[in-house]
């Protein structure tokens, strides 16, 4: 038997190389984007290019988005023409990162359609998307789930985290914020201690042995800051949305936040002085420029 036709909206950083990956394990797929420059490479492997929103919904069962933002996501399923519109979709499968009041209030508005919602955003950034070793917090109905599952291999590991939508979300927040805040400190020790004689890689491996090892100093360090390569593949605009979103939710459970609030002010100072679209790796030369280095 064939596999079905799957929809996929929003192709960019993160979704392109998602839905290449679709492609690759032969599936079909109807693709949409605003940019129509990012269709380029899946049209070429494929995929059928829609001229709407409506069209993947009216083509597709279960339907795939990855998406930038809590306005656009809500607009792309809930708006004129949107997904809730369509007529063959049955399960939109969001990877977005949008946080749990907006995966919430498109749950709840397309249930009224008789659509389903699986919250399944991602982590690892584009390299893990490329790879297939991306990290996915799923939420949703266990039938639902259970449906598109499968097609979840070609991401990478599945991680359960609850039945409601926005569950996902909550997770992949706390993560996003655990591993920025991470990121900035390592960089304001990296700085100090290069300012102060260490030769930084010494520095790095010596952490890494011992109790200081994160995230940061294990991989995007090594990776991306030491080679002088600043190609993580995650904008700081997109850290400031993640952290600002965790924080208003760790806030409205009660949390007061008070690491995460600084956190958030770091970020959002470093992207409006020095640009929003830079790495989130090169916040390493805004703290040293921050430290007249």
């Amino acid at each position: 038997m064939s596999n079905p036709l799957l929809g996929f909206i929003g192709v960019g950083v993160m979704g392109r190389p998602m839905a290449r990956r679709l492609l690759e394990q032969g599936h079909s797929l109807v693709i949409y984007d605003k940019d129509r420059g990012a269709l380029d490479e899946l049209r070429a492997l494929g995929a059928t290019v829609a001229g709407s929103v409506r069209e993947v919904a009216d083509s597709a069962e279960i339907v795939f988005t990855s998406l930038p933002s809590p306005a656009i996501f809500k607009a792309v399923a809930l708006g004129a023409d949107g997904i809730v519109e369509g007529k063959a979709v049955r399960i939109l499968v969001d990877l977005s990162t949008v946080g749990s009041r907006a995966e919430q209030d498109v749950a709840k508005g397309l249930a009224a359609k008789g659509i389903d919602t699986v919250d399944a955003p991602v982590s690892g950034g584009a390299a893990g998307a490329k790879k297939g070793t991306l990290a996915l917090m799923v939420a949703g109905k266990p039938a639902a789930v259970e449906r598109v599952r499968g097609l979840f291999d070609a991401f990478g590991k599945v991680f359960i985290v609850g039945e409601q939508p926005g569950q996902g979300q909550l997770l992949k927040l706390l993560n996003n914020m655990l591993s920025t805040t991470a990121f900035a400190i390592t960089s304001e020790a990296f700085v100090a201690g290069v300012k102060g004689g260490l030769d930084p890689e010494v520095m790095m491996a010596v952490i890494n042995a011992g109790s200081g090892k994160n995230g940061a100093t294990m991989d995007k360090f090594p990776k991306h800051v030491l080679p002088g390569t600043f190609d993580f593949g995650f904008p700081m605009s997109s850290v400031c949305k993640d952290v600002g979103l965790a924080v208003e939710e760790c806030q409205a459970l009660g949390v007061p936040m008070w690491l995460g609030n600084a956190a958030r002010q770091l970020w959002n100072v470093a992207a409006q002085q020095d640009g929003g679209g830079r790495d989130l790796t090169e916040l390493v030369r805004t703290v040293e420029a921050w430290s007249n280095r």
